[in-house]
């Protein structure tokens, strides 16, 4: 939850947009709270019973395929691999050869990935790969896959170029 208000700048960049919550955890009125505290107060309700209910319900709906870092390793000639954490983190280090297009930025760049390529995706563990796959689906881009455990479970494998290591001094 408080990651909540850092992100929903970056995935809804206009204030007055309607926002429905699918929690389902018992915290919707908490998140409406901490969005409003960013400026986002459209909130129109949420969906009571979250997910689950949705799907109890028979609605539609959809999945994002998602691999283990070392079914990745298997199947990395599929396809290209994209690493979307933040640039500091990329440059600390990163599997060599790999681009890096921060979810921060995905509405300026994305017109840097082609939708029929099958592109792997990884951030740090896997939260923002998500997110940065469902945001480009809702925008035709379905040659997206999910490496879970992100650059953490790529690096743990031993099987892949890493960059030397830098250390980065802390951005204030």
């Amino acid at each position: 939850m408080e990651v909540l208000p850092v992100w929903v700048g970056t995935i809804i960049p206009d204030v007055n947009q309607k926002i429905l919550i699918v929690g389902g955890n018992n915290k919707e009125e908490e998140a409406v709270r901490r969005m409003a505290r960013v400026g986002y107060d459209h909130c129109i309700g949420y969906l009571d019973g979250g997910f689950e209910a949705w799907k109890a319900a028979g609605k539609p709906v959809d999945t994002i395929e998602q691999v283990s870092a070392t079914e990745y390793n298997d199947r990395a000639t599929e396809g290209k691999l994209l690493d979307v954490r933040k640039e500091s983190e990329y440059k600390t280090e990163h599997i060599v050869g790999v681009q890096n297009l921060p979810l921060d930025y995905i509405r300026e760049r994305m017109a840097e990935l082609d939708p029929k390529t099958k592109t792997f995706v990884h951030c740090a563990g896997g939260y923002r790969s998500m997110v940065f796959i469902s945001l480009l689906r809702t925008m035709g881009y379905n040659n997206l896959i999910d490496v879970a455990g992100g650059f953490n479970a790529m690096k743990a494998t031993g099987q892949l170029r890493l960059s030397e290591y830098q250390e980065q001094a802390t951005e204030l």
